[in-house]
């Protein structure tokens, strides 16, 4: 009798678990382009993921170039402290213990991304997305470097004669690596201005891009533009005035770390500079994937942003923003006007609850929050913390 009074409520709390729906949704804080030991990065996998999760990520992939942390590979510990500049593997064993740090001849072996995500994924904290940063050169010279995220097998770099086709190609066969592993995948250009490898013409030509960094955390990466060559910024709204031309939907923008230099002597491309904040039920790949995919997220480098809404019939963009004691914010409402390629500022509003309604002559409108506070990792590129979100108001 009592085991069938204990069945009884174990069933009953099942069903009232499932009558309680689904989550609400909520933002969670992830970067999409970081690096490691595995290719150009100066530290541990484990230690970097561990880095993120305890600054209060929610998501992280490790982007190596050209490269998927998979299969056995021993590297000399005195080459990776060289790289690192610090004694890293002594930094590694103290927070890893002799147990897990796997070393012998002078060697210590990487671990792959399966057995670094066991030591740090965490249900509802902390999920690991595997990914590559697949990097080369156009045909026409051009540096070009793209990242694929949920990605679980490599994918060497695929050459056009043109950068715009360069770019296609890979994009192509990130999609069609989806296809064969039955997985969400995410195709984003990077950092477009490196080495000013990427023209608004290149990102406007491909209509199946849905996603470009506009906000890299790498100092001297060239974001802001120069005398010659336009911001991301100025090239995203450009792009989009051309995709829209041709009936195409506008590119979202990103913002990511690109980190490379985890060790304290280094600061060129620190962690915590840069990313996305996606609103989901899930913290779950496919759920992540499909809100950027639908435009439900924006990126910062510090601002948070409680809510962002767009009323269709109004064609007003409404935002709450949240922010500590003598915070203060002031918001750009950018895009740009019909018959134009050039992104302008259509007003600035202050405060905490910015809104703009659309005249009629605009393509589209986002808002970039600028805050009265310094960034918590400085950038040499821009002195305040920023938000910007996604374009609304096009067809």
């Amino acid at each position: 009798m009592r085991k069938l009074f204990w069945l009884g409520c174990a069933i009953l709390a099942t069903w009232v678990g499932f009558g309680q729906g689904q989550p609400e949704e909520r933002w969670w804080r992830g970067n999409l382009h970081t690096h490691s030991f595995w290719s150009d990065g100066d530290e541990f996998p484990e230690m970097v993921a561990d880095w993120y999760r305890e600054h209060g990520y929610h998501f992280l992939t490790l982007s190596d170039h050209n490269v998927q942390s998979q299969g056995e590979r021993w590297e000399l510990i005195s080459d990776l402290n060289k790289v690192a500049g610090v004694d890293a593997v002594a930094r590694y064993r103290a927070r890893f213990g002799d147990g897990w740090v796997e070393s012998r001849g002078g060697k210590v072996r990487l671990k792959t991304f399966d057995e670094t995500r066991s030591r740090v994924d965490e249900r509802d904290r902390f999920l690991m997305i595997p990914s590559e940063e697949i990097t080369g050169k156009a045909g026409d010279g051009r540096d070009l470097h793209m990242n694929g995220t949920n990605l679980i097998e490599q994918l060497p770099v695929e050459v056009g004669a043109t950068l715009a086709e360069t770019l296609l190609r890979n994009l192509l066969a990130v999609k069609a690596s989806a296809k064969r592993t039955g997985r969400p995948v995410m195709f984003h250009a990077n950092h477009p201005n490196y080495k000013w490898g990427v023209k608004a013409e290149d990102l406007a030509a491909v209509a199946e891009l849905q996603f470009v960094e506009i906000w890299n955390g790498v100092d001297n990466d060239n974001d802001p533009g120069d005398s010659t060559h336009p911001s991301t910024e100025a090239m995203w709204d450009a792009a989009n005035a051309m995709r829209m031309d041709r009936g195409l939907q506008p590119l979202y923008g990103l913002g990511v770390d690109d980190a490379h230099d985890h060790q304290v002597n280094k600061t060129r491309a620190k962690p915590g500079r840069a990313w996305v904040q996606v609103k989901s039920r899930y913290l779950e790949a496919g759920a992540l994937i499909g809100a950027m995919q639908r435009g439900d997220f924006y990126f910062s480098s510090g601002v948070e942003v409680g809510d962002i809404a767009f009323d269709s019939k109004k064609k007003e963009i409404r935002l709450r923003i949240e922010g500590g004691a003598g915070e203060q914010f002031v918001t750009r409402f950018v895009g740009v006007r019909r018959g134009s390629r050039e992104g302008v500022s259509f007003g600035e509003v202050a405060g905490r609850a910015p809104s703009y309604v659309m005249k009629g002559d605009e393509l589209y409108v986002r808002a970039v929050v600028t805050s009265s506070l310094v960034p918590e990792v400085p950038s040499k590129e821009f002195g305040y913390r920023r938000a910007w979100t996604q374009p609304v108001g096009w067809k």
